[in-house]
């Protein structure tokens, strides 16, 4: 027995003596140590944990050539063959992380993101209809975010300083020409989309992406739903009109369709909100649409979407030139729109998104002056009268093309590239009030490729680079357009971008044709961002600069009309913006504030020199706040947006120096509006049905505060009349029901 123990003895001393001790640091690439770190030797048992210090430290019996692993989530694994002998081993490792979703920096200088993906989301389609002075209109609701103006006489979104028409709106990746209803004068037009049919949205107050164009300001990007969770269908009742419809799921939950009607008569709501304008055709609408959504054996997805919009309006104002004399505008218009998509995977990284769109729009616009009795006159002299009879016929047609390919390479690094193509052709006849005609159309084609990466060097800096050719038959010349962002986040997760980017766009298609040969009008833009965002927070300040060139210049045609001319203008745009968002401090209220400077001028149109344009405030803000009050299953939400008087002028030919000069200006009131809604959820029917019912009472200018957007002038330049809503307020009361999914609790958490 001796013997056996002395023997063990000696065993487990050998043994001793055979291991090899390996030990050694592990750091990032920064030099941080990296806790928690698993160090083994392939194809053993051998190995040891990192401390929080990074330090390792164990032994082995193992000889020869081996490979030493080191594996962490969030780092790339590491391998090294190692040669071990019999003296003791140091050593230190320094592991690179790797670049995840849910780490990395995002890129978004100039843009606002809201989608359920994306952490830095700031505004749902819940939020869109949940905030009090957007009366359920996506563009009214981005309103209420930095770099937007308060222009509330025309449709659009009027951004850092840019038109309406510097603005475009893209589904699916697919332009959308039509996006708002037709214009009437003195009243903006709502959008004629429904928010909930979008998944994601992206706000490009400047710096958008290169997969884009044509736009000198700004872009919203939206982005149609995918299949549905389960069969669903709805329906709409409120003051202005009804409206409900279906979407099917298939039960293998791989295809779905649906289609949807709504009809719109605002005799009600303006009976319940009176109006200054004397409407003897009341507003009325209709609009249907069908889509369909197939998942395909890769994960890909085809969607189609196709709309149609039949409206009428007329209605009476009095004639700035007399004291008996009225204007009566009327106006038809048909609109429809197809887009269909096909999104696939293949091969190893890549992905392929296909989109083809077609849209129509006819305006049928006529204009008549009346006496007191409503009956057309014709007068002749003085002859301005005479022209205020007349009849503009307008058709157009539109069609694009687009091909993108995405490649996935290491980590998150993407590079995309692909091309688009646009057709155009639109037709105005005007009919003076002698029956003569003028015929004018316009065909555009436009050609343009592109190519954008996304960069991700680490969790900490990434860049967005890339750039896109356009050729335009219009202008008959061809742009270069580079764009590149970089963002870089701090230990605190807040971090800081910068973007630039050139950006080109073709003449308005009111001012065409044109006289003479035009080139593309150009902006470059500046952007510098500072941001910080959380679960239940978001701060953000922007500066920008923003440098026009090449604007179009405009002078009245021997038939009278604005023709562009040249591309002599000019102008700049610069500001600070501010956002913060809060769901935290108090319970159940979310918040938020935004606050815009801008100083622009420019010189363009038919513009005397550069001035600030008539759409453009100094200062504007918006506070928007919402609380759910569980119990009552209601929620109260209140807006209050505020912008500083915006500049008006009278423009007058002045025949001795042969060109336009400012003969009046000033600047209106500042504008102020508060809007409250409140959204309540009952039950509808059993308390296990599937199904979801809100009632909606929403007030706009609730406080009925005086409002001013712009001045009219008379033919002679001595009397102005104010630009001003065409109601005080406006008071709407609606229900809405869903019947196969219960989203109770998406409302109730949205505001929590």
């Amino acid at each position: 027995m001796k013997g056996v123990f002395t023997l063990l003895i000696l065993l487990l001393g050998l043994s001793a003596i055979s291991q090899v001790k390996i030990e050694g640091k592990i750091t990032d690439t920064k030099g941080k140590p990296v806790g928690g770190v698993s160090i083994t030797l392939k194809d053993t048992y051998d190995g040891a944990t990192t401390d929080s210090l990074g330090n390792y430290s164990f032994l082995t019996t193992e000889k020869g050539k081996k490979i030493l692993e080191a594996s962490i989530i969030g780092y790339k694994p590491f391998e090294q063959e190692i040669n071990l002998e019999s003296a003791p081993m140091t050593l230190n490792i320094s592991m690179k992380e790797l670049v995840t979703e849910l780490k990395a920096v995002v890129i978004s200088a100039g843009s606002f993101v809201a989608s359920d993906k994306n952490k830095g989301a700031v505004l749902s389609a819940l939020d869109i209809v949940t905030t009090p002075s957007a009366n359920g209109d996506v563009t009214s609701a981005f309103k209420s975010l930095p770099g937007t103006q308060q222009v509330g006489e025309s449709e659009g979104l009027f951004v850092r300083g840019g038109s309406a028409t510097e603005s475009k709106i893209y589904m699916d990746g697919n332009l959308v020409n039509n996006f708002f209803y037709s214009s009437t004068p003195g009243i903006a037009t709502r959008g004629r989309f429904n928010p909930f049919l979008f998944k994601g949205t992206i706000f490009s107050s400047g710096g958008y992406s290169a997969l884009y164009g044509q736009a000198l300001s700004s872009a919203l990007i939206l982005e149609s739903k995918d299949l549905p969770e389960k069969t669903e269908a709805d329906l709409a009742l409120s003051v202005i009109g009804v409206g409900g419809g279906i979407q099917h799921l298939a039960k293998d939950k791989k295809s779905a369709w649906g289609i949807s009607y709504n009809y719109t008569n605002l005799w009600l709501g303006f009976a319940i909100n009176k109006q200054k304008q004397d409407f003897y055709q009341i507003p009325v609408y209709h609009q249907g649409d069908a889509n369909f959504r197939i998942k395909t054996k890769n994960g890909g997805m085809i969607k189609y979407y196709g709309y149609i919009s039949a409206n009428k309006t007329g209605f009476r104002n009095a004639d700035i030139d007399s004291a008996v004399l009225k204007n009566a505008f009327y106006l038809e218009n048909l609109n429809t729109y197809q887009n269909i998509n096909w999104r696939e995977n293949f091969g190893v990284g890549w992905k392929i998104t296909t989109g083809i769109s077609f849209s129509t729009n006819k305006d049928d616009m006529n204009n008549e002056l009346q006496d007191a009795n409503n009956q057309k006159k014709v007068i002749t002299n003085p002859s301005f009268y005479a022209f205020k009879n007349f009849k503009l016929n307008n058709s157009a047609q539109y069609a694009q093309a687009r091909v993108v390919l995405d490649k996935k390479l290491n980590g998150l690094n993407v590079i995309r590239f692909g091309a688009d193509y646009f057709y155009s052709k639109e037709k105005s006849t005007y009919t003076l009030y002698d029956g003569t005609k003028f015929t004018e159309s316009v065909t555009d084609n436009l050609e343009s490729v592109f190519a954008e990466a996304d960069l991700f060097i680490t969790n900490d800096l990434a860049a967005k680079v890339g750039g896109r050719v356009e050729h335009s038959a219009i202008v008959n010349k061809w742009n270069v357009a580079p764009r590149v962002s970089v963002a870089y986040k701090f230990r605190d997760n807040s971090q800081a971008s910068f973007a630039y980017g050139l950006f080109y766009q073709n003449p308005e298609r009111k001012y065409l044709p044109a006289v003479a040969s035009l080139d593309f009008s150009r902006a470059a833009h500046y952007i510098l961002q500072y941001q910080k965002i959380s679960k239940d927070r978001t701060f953000r300040v922007e500066a920008f600069y923003k440098k026009y060139t090449d604007l179009y210049k405009t002078a009245t045609s021997p038939t009278g009309r604005e023709v562009a001319t040249n591309n002599n203008g000019f102008g700049d745009a610069k500001g600070l913006e501010f956002f913060f968002r809060d769901k935290k401090t108090f319970k159940n209220v979310d918040y938020w504030i935004s606050y815009s400077y801008l100083d622009t001028k420019r010189d363009y149109l038919n513009y005397p020199q550069a001035i600030t344009p008539s759409f453009a405030a100094n200062h504007t803000a918006a506070f928007v706040i919402k609380k759910f009050v569980l119990p009552w299953k209601t929620g109260f939400n209140v807006s209050y947006n505020f912008a500083t008087g915006r500049p008006y002028y009278r423009f007058a030919y002045d025949n001795t120096q042969s060109k336009y000069v400012i003969a009046d200006a000033g600047k209106t009131i500042n504008y102020n509006s508060m809007s409250f809604s409140v959204n309540y959820l009952p039950k509808l029917g059993k308390t296990n049905a599937k199904s979801f019912i809100v009632w909606v009472l929403g007030i706009n200018n609730v406080l009925g505060q005086n409002q001013v957007f712009n001045y009219n002038y008379n033919n002679a330049g001595t009397r102005k009349e104010a630009v001003t809503p065409p109601s005080k307020r406006f008071i709407y009361i609606g229900c809405f029901i869903s019947f196969g999914i219960d989203r109770t609790q998406d409302a109730i958490n949205n505001n929590l």
